[in-house]
C-alpha cells in the first residue's frame, strides 16, 4: 500500500514541478529523494486539551529542482494523538474520556536549501489536505457491548517548517521541526500541531526516470550530479 502511495505522490509532483517549470515538455529535475521518518505531534494551546502526543511517522519525497536549492516535498503524515471528548455527539449517548484518534495529512511543500559541504539546511512552506478520524462509542445495552466507531472528517491544512540532513554513505540522516494548522476544529477547539520527525532519506532518482519513460513525456530530464 505505501508503495502504491509512494508512486502516485511521486508521478502527481514531477507533474505539478513540470508545470512550474514553464510545462510539461520540459521536465527538469536533479534528485529525488525518498524521505521516511518517525516522531511526535505536540498539540500546542488549547489543542492540548483534547489531544496528547503519541508516536508518529511520515512518508514523502524531497525532489530538487533545476535549481538545486530550490526543492518540492509532497509528503504524507500520519500524525495519532490520545484524545479526550469533551462535548457529546448527538448521534452517540456516552463521550469518550481516553481513546486514540489519527490525522492523515497529504502536504505539498516547496522551499529553499543551503548545502554545506555534507550538511544540508532547509526551510518549507506549504498547503495540506487530510482526513481526521475521530473515535465515537456506541454502548448497545441490550449486548452489553461497547462499539468503537470513527467519525471521518475532510479538513485542509498549512504547513511550515525547518529541518536539516547530514550526508553519510549511501543515505542522510534528518531532523525536521514543523508547525501544523488545520482549518476544521476539533470539538470546537483549533487544531495548532508542532511535529518534531527524524529519518532516513535515500536517493530514488533512477525510480522517477523510470515513471517518465512509462508516461511517455518526451521532456528533458536533467541528470547532473550536485552536492546533496
Amino acid at each position: 500500500m505505501k508503495r502504491i502511495l509512494l508512486s502516485f505522490i511521486l508521478l502527481g509532483a514531477i507533474c505539478a514541478s513540470a508545470f512550474a517549470q514553464g510545462g510539461v515538455d520540459t521536465i527538469h529535475y536533479r534528485k529525488v529523494y525518498y524521505w521516511g521518518t518517525t516522531g511526535m505531534g505536540f498539540p500546542i494551546g488549547k489543542t492540548k486539551e483534547i489531544l496528547s502526543p503519541k508516536f508518529s511517522g511520515s512518508i514523502g519525497l524531497d525532489i530538487s529542482l533545476k535549481d538545486p536549492k530550490f526543492f518540492v516535498s509532497p509528503t504524507l503524515y500520519t500524525l495519532s494523538f490520545k484524545y479526550r471528548q469533551p462535548l457529546i455527539d448527538p448521534d452517540f449517548e456516552y463521550r469518550l474520556e481516553d481513546a486514540n484518534t489519527n490525522f492523515y495529512t497529504l502536504s505539498f511543500s516547496g522551499g529553499i536549501r543551503k548545502q554545506m559541504r555534507r550538511l544540508n539546511m532547509y526551510g518549507f512552506v506549504g498547503p495540506g489536505v487530510g482526513l481526521t478520524s475521530e473515535p465515537r462509542a456506541r454502548v448497545l445495552a441490550d449486548q452489553k457491548l461497547v462499539k468503537m466507531e470513527s467519525k471521518n472528517h475532510l479538513n485542509f491544512s498549512s504547513k511550515i517548517g525547518a529541518g536539516a540532513d547530514y550526508k553519510f554513505n549511501g543515505f542522510f540522516l534528518g531532523l525536521e521541526l514543523g508547525y501544523l494548522h488545520n482549518f476544521r476544529k476539533i470539538q470546537n477547539i483549533p487544531v495548532n500541531i508542532f511535529t518534531v520527525m527524524v529519518g532516513l532519506k535515500s536517493d530514488i532518482t533512477q525510480i522517477g526516470d523510470k515513471v517518465i519513460d512509462v508516461i511517455g513525456i518526451d521532456g528533458s530530464i536533467s541528470g547532473k550530479k550536485d552536492k546533496k
